[in-house]
């Protein structure tokens, strides 16, 4: 994942499958999404191609890798679909966080790491060109008709780069356009047809959004990102249930609490660990080091998050529920598990309870939904 703050360019650790966003304090690409569904290549919009003459074998240990990274994506399609609203609508909320964004995301075959990068090149179709792997519902980039597997040409006529520096040398493109204008002139190639397209800004909480490749049932919020495991998205029931783990650690987000509670350091080491398609699960042994939080933080956020799902839309009602069967089902005598890092159960349902009653007020009174 590329960031801009500042319109300054730098590059995040990429590891394994990490969203590859581009992000500008004024205007960027949308840090918190990438790749809905099966990856693809924008000629044949759905379909993995085939063995293509001129390259190598696909061997069985390539066609794994292809395998294995389509679904991480579809994970990652269910992770940033229920995000989008959640950051979007929350923008006033997120008053240090927001940023103007344009909502998409782009990779291209050096994304990834080692077969990886053989199997999106030979399988998954992605070549030297970066292209779409994500448009964020209700973003500016979806207003302005970019889809998944447009391939990038040009920034306001500067052609962008291609190759294994794509990334980091995109961001020097993007930033100094951003710096002078709410919107971004680009060039695309979509079925073999260039087109040009200008992408609006969006305000939006910019946190980035990332799939943890572990199955501990657990969520990580380090100030700056939010991971939810594909153990915890296992073991969402619904829509509304994931939304509640991504507002929840959007709310310690906002609230500081990695800071405050000095986790910071070890959740986000935690944090680019898991972001690897083959993460060292030897981290996840007992605790991690994560100092468990006290009764007062998380009843804060469990207050604020009920508000951020509540303003996105998604139904609050069974947020208690949802809380309670996790902490029966993964008690906090299991270290590496949610309830471990959050054991004040009793007073977060009251909290919870509670704020579920105020939101419901205000909602018949047709009141604005704020904490």
């Amino acid at each position: 994942m590329i960031r801009i703050p500042s319109c300054i360019p730098s590059i995040q650790r990429l590891q394994g499958l990490k969203s590859a966003a581009l992000v500008a304090a004024t205007a960027a690409l949308l840090a918190a999404c990438s790749t809905p569904g099966s990856l693809q290549s924008s000629s044949t919009p759905g379909a993995i191609p085939g063995q293509v003459p001129g390259r190598p074998e696909i061997t069985p240990q390539i066609a794994a890798a292809a395998d294995t990274l389509n679904r991480m994506a579809t994970l990652h399609e269910r992770l940033y679909r229920i995000s989008a609203p959640l950051l979007i609508d929350n923008a006033q909320l997120c008053t240090k966080h927001a940023r103007n964004l344009l909502g998409f995301t782009a990779k291209n075959r050096y994304t990834y790491p080692g077969q990886y990068n053989e199997a999106a090149w030979l399988v998954l179709g992605m070549g030297e060109r970066l292209q779409v792997t994500n448009v964020l519902n209700g973003s500016g980039a979806a207003r302005a008709g970019l889809r998944q597997g447009d391939r990038l040409l040009a920034a306001g006529g500067t052609p962008l780069p291609e190759g294994p520096n794509a990334l980091s040398q995109a961001g020097a493109v993007f930033g100094p356009i951003m710096a002078k204008q709410a919107t971004l002139p680009l060039s695309i190639e979509r079925n073999g047809n260039a087109r040009d397209l200008t992408i609006p800004v969006t305000r939006a909480c910019a946190f980035a959004i990332e799939l943890g490749n572990a199955d501990n049932i657990n969520a990580y919020a380090d100030g700056a990102r939010v991971m939810v495991t594909r153990g915890m998205l296992g073991f969402t029931q619904n829509d509304d249930e994931l939304a509640y783990v991504v507002a929840r650690t959007m709310a310690h987000n906002m609230l500081g609490h990695a800071a405050t509670q000095r986790n910071a350091a070890t959740i986000g080491s935690i944090i680019d660990n898991l972001t690897a398609i083959t993460p060292d699960t030897s981290m996840l042994i007992g605790s991690g080091g994560i100092k468990a939080l006290s009764a007062a933080d998380d009843v804060a956020a469990d207050r604020l998050a009920i508000y951020l799902a509540a303003r996105a839309g998604y139904r609050v009602d069974g947020a208690s529920t949802f809380w309670k069967r996790l902490a029966a089902t993964y008690p906090a005598r299991i270290l590496n598990g949610y309830t471990a890092n959050h054991p004040s159960t009793t007073q977060r349902i009251a909290a919870i309870d509670k704020a579920v009653a105020e939101v419901k007020v205000k909602q018949s009174g047709k009141k604005p939904l704020v904490p």
